[in-house]
């Protein structure tokens, strides 16, 4: 079953990098990142008293609720710079390395959980750092004459998203899932509005094209579906094998980015991101 929350968390996911795109063609990211969050707490916490968990908020130990919230910062700080990276450079630039975080989750889950890397996983990371590095590579030979600071804020949500999968996956042990997930959307909330408040950037709010407000907030719980599947994954499954799956949202993002912004893929990106789909698809079975 937890593959099932998995999958479906991926496609979520894909869906939620596209709506966040068409929203902050105009508004600021880190604002936008503020009101997707809020719309993410109410649909967490309506979740949350739908399957009546609200009741084990005070069993969670001193420990677990440290790793939720430093879980919760580092998707936070993901987060700030993915939609950063979003709004300066192409959804197919952004995607790819972001989804790069899977090998470092990997790495990571080994050395912190003890999750072993077999021959088959590590050809599957292999494949996954290859493919990568094709769409990567692909997307900054063509001549981009814009400012590369996309590419540093991409980077840095991989990191924090590595960091977030393993926090989170200790953070969640004996705390019902979705209980876990509206914990750590409280600290994103925190953080992203006082980000907004530190850059003086509260007077954008006013100016918010509707449109983008819709498109926000619909990203807002596309992101809360992902966000309930994925840890609910997580609670059930290996980290190493859940992560991966979960990155196949690019596929998603893929499709829609070409049918909503007509961006395509070369034969060589085409050819990185078939590397990416095989290295996960060889760790998963």
């Amino acid at each position: 079953m937890w593959i099932l929350f998995a999958a479906g968390s991926a496609l979520f996911a894909g869906v939620t990098a596209i709506l966040a795109k068409c929203g902050i063609r105009k508004t600021d990211s880190t604002v936008a990142t503020a009101i997707r969050t809020l719309v993410v707490l109410v649909f967490a916490w309506t979740m949350v008293f739908v399957v009546g968990s609200q009741g084990e908020i005070r069993n969670i130990g001193p420990t677990t609720l440290l790793f939720l919230l430093l879980s919760g910062l580092a998707t936070g700080a993901s987060w700030l710079c993915y939609f950063k990276a979003l709004q300066l450079g192409d959804v197919n630039k952004v995607v790819p390395i972001d989804k790069s975080s899977t090998v470092l989750t990997i790495l990571l889950a080994a050395i912190f959980l003890q999750e072993g890397v077999s021959l088959t996983k590590g050809i599957g990371v292999v494949l996954i750092a290859v493919g990568t590095f094709l769409m990567i590579e692909k997307k900054q030979s063509g001549g981009e004459t814009k400012s590369a600071a996309w590419l540093w804020y991409a980077l840095g949500s991989a990191v924090f998203a590595s960091l977030t999968a393993i926090l989170g996956k200790v953070g969640i042990s004996g705390v019902e899932s979705n209980l876990g997930t509206a914990i750590r959307t409280g600290v994103v909330l925190l953080m992203s509005w006082v980000m907004v408040f530190v850059t003086g950037k509260q007077g954008a709010l006013k100016a918010i094209p509707k449109n983008e407000l819709f498109f926000i907030c619909l990203s807002g719980l596309a992101t809360g579906g992902s966000w309930l599947c994925y840890y609910k994954a997580l609670q059930d499954g290996p980290a190493s094998v859940v992560v991966p799956i979960d990155k196949l949202s690019i596929l998603v993002t893929v499709l829609f980015s070409y049918l909503v912004f007509r961006e395509k893929l070369t034969k060589k990106s085409a050819l990185g991101l078939a590397g990416i789909v095989a290295g996960t698809l060889l760790m998963l079975f």
